[in-house]
Order: C-alpha cells, then structure tokens, then sequence
C-alpha cells in the first residue's frame, strides 16, 4: 500500500495537523507561543525527575510520550519497527546534551521557533536564522565526509526500551506518584511548567502527531538541510504549512501578538538568540535529525536517536544546574561560555569524524 503521508501532499497535510495542534494545544492550556516545544518539554520532563529544581519548569509532558508511542504504533503497523544501533552512540549523547544547551539560550526548538513566529514573537526571526546558520555549517561538514558511522541491527527487544520508558513516565504521571517529602515527581505550581492542557487531550495529540510524523518522515532540520544540500522542496513544503497553519490558526483564536517586547518564554537578547540556535542547528544536523524526529526514531527502534534524545533530557538538566539556560529576563551567566564550547565540540567532530579528508 502507498504511503500517502511520504507524498508532496501528505507531507503538507501533517505540517497543517503539527500547526494547528500546537495552536490548539496552546487554547487548550499549554504555555503561550509553546504548544508544543521537544526541548522545552524535555526540560520540563528532566525537571519533574529532579535532574534540575528550577521550579517553574517541571512537568511530565504527554506529548514527548505520545510521539515516540504514536511512531512505534506506527512504525509497527507499516513493518518499519528495526532496532538498530551502535553508530557513535557517545558522541551521540553529547550531541545532545549540546543541542539542549543551544535550545535553552534561545528557549525552544525548531518547532516552537516556528511557533514564537507564527504566534508574533519577532525574536524567533533571529532564531530561524541562527537555525539556518547552524545547519548549513553542518551541511559543509557533511560534504566534507563527516559520517558517525553506520548502525547495526540489534535485538527486538532493545527497541522496546525507549517505548516502556515513556509508557512509565506517563504512568509516574497519571498517578502522580511521589518518592519521597515535597519529590520526586516534581510538578511546578506556578510558571511555565503549571501550564499544560488536558493529559488526554495531550496524549492524543501526541500520539497522533508521532504517527504521522513517522510516516512522512518530518523533519525541521532536515528540510532545511534537503534544500541546501540538495535544492529538495519535499519536506520544507510540510514546514512552511506548520507556519501558515498555526499562524491562521493564532489569529481565530486571538493568540497573535506582534512585537519583540513581552513575549512569553523569550528574551530579546539577539545575538545569543542567533547564536543558540545555530548551535542546536548545527548539533542537529551532525545528528541526523531535529528534536522531534529524534523522538520518532527512537519509536520506531533506532537506538541511537534515544540516546541522542536523553542527553538532550541530560543536557536541560546541566543547563538549569550550571546557569547556562536562559530566562524571559535574559540569557544565564554561563549560557555564553556554554555555546561557544557547544560550537568548539561540535566543530571538532564535525572535522575528525570522517570517511576522506578533502582535498
């Protein structure tokens, strides 16, 4: 059977569901020009855990849950569930722990870039820039033989392990289960991390988002990096429909604001927004894929792309400890220092992990 979703039309129909949800998700309770955010969730996941105590961003999110289930389920149904793995899985998990970084010096992923855009927050220009940056760095590395290597097949059931821990952070949820006097779990009682939407209307997005998400193959990342490597409009079409429909979607339901001052989750510190983002750009791409698709990978059993996807839940957690994440009144006393380590470890993989050395 065709798989509808891997076509120009299908790719635009999930863009449209990603726009619309997050919008929705933002009606529903979720935080203003956040409805959905794979690092600031995560970083709200690390900090219900206790891998940081900044508390106002704690919460165990369902939509992080509901992409990797909905892209297992889906991964399962199309006979596209392959463990596999072994491919730099340290370099990997650093990756992330950088890509975090990077995400939380600007506060949000590709998606919630797009989404502070299409919301009116115009310091998301600077971050769309810095994103495109970071990925055309990483697309020079790659036409210079960088390469981490090839994956292996793995056991079924290895697979298995990033989809029953999601299955158990949203049980820890449900039950709101405490380990001990004030927690672990940790749930925030004010700021960003109170602000969430219904857990079933949540769950559902989710899974419904990694289903289809997983057939098409989305990727913010990789439609960038498809038309600058390759001049490949396929999966950029899918993102530009995320934009418009959230953006459409914002102004029905009055959540458009327009303005660089006052926004929500957000700092106006420009150079460090550019900056952040091109570091996660660039962690991205040396990664093989944004946020989200990391999380629809590890569905559908790519081990590596778990990994990747818990340093970036490690990676929220040093970023909160050590003062490098940012905050609507600016950037942390250490973010800067952190980029530009981000940049100098990326830069050097980048340059040493490759098949030929040019000429």
């Amino acid at each position: 059977m065709k798989n509808i979703f891997s076509t120009r039309a299908g790719i635009i129909a999930v863009g449209a569901v990603i726009g619309v949800g997050a919008a929705l998700l933002q009606y529903f309770g979720n935080p203003p020009n956040m409805g959905i955010c794979v690092a600031c969730f995560e970083r709200d996941i690390a900090g219900a855990l206790g891998l940081h105590r900044a508390d106002v961003v704690q919460y165990l999110r369902p939509e992080i849950m509901g992409f990797v289930l909905g892209a297992f389920v889906a991964a399962l149904i199309a006979g596209e569930y392959k463990p596999r793995g072994g491919s730099s899985p340290l370099i990997r998990f650093f990756l992330g722990i950088f890509a975090m970084i990077g995400a939380l010096v600007f506060l949000g992923c590709p998606w919630r870039t797009l989404l502070r855009l299409a919301g009116g927050d115009g310091n998301a220009i600077l971050g769309i820039a810095g994103l495109i940056v970071g990925i055309f760095i990483g697309v020079l590395l790659l036409k210079n033989g960088y390469n981490l290597g090839r994956s292996h097949a793995q056991r079924k059931a290895g697979g298995w392990i990033f989809p029953v821990l999601m299955i158990g952070l949203f049980l820890l949820l449900v039950f709101q289960v405490s380990f001990a006097p004030g927690g672990p779990i940790f749930f925030s009682a004010k700021g960003p991390g109170s602000q969430h939407a219904p857990i079933l209307i949540s769950l559902i997005a989710g899974l419904i988002i990694g289903g289809i998400a997983q057939r098409s193959r989305f990727c913010t990342m990789g439609a960038f990096r498809d038309v600058i490597l390759i001049k490949d409009f396929h999966l950029i079409s899918g993102v530009a429909m995320l934009l418009v429909t959230a953006f459409v979607t914002n102004m029905i339901l009055g959540q458009f604001k327009p303005g660089f001052e006052g926004q929500p989750v957000a700092h106006t510190q420009h150079i460090w927004n550019f900056l952040g983002m091109a570091l996660s750009g660039l962690a991205f791409v040396l990664a093989g894929g944004c946020p989200g698709r990391q999380l629809f990978l590890s569905g559908e059993g790519d081990m590596d792309a778990a990994i990747f996807a818990t340093g970036m839940i490690v990676g929220a957690g040093i970023a909160h400890n050590f003062a490098m994440a940012s905050s609507p009144k600016g950037i942390g006393a250490f973010g800067p220092a952190a980029v530009i380590v981000g940049f100098l470890f990326c830069l050097v993989i980048g340059l040493t992990q490759r098949d030929k050395i040019s000429a």
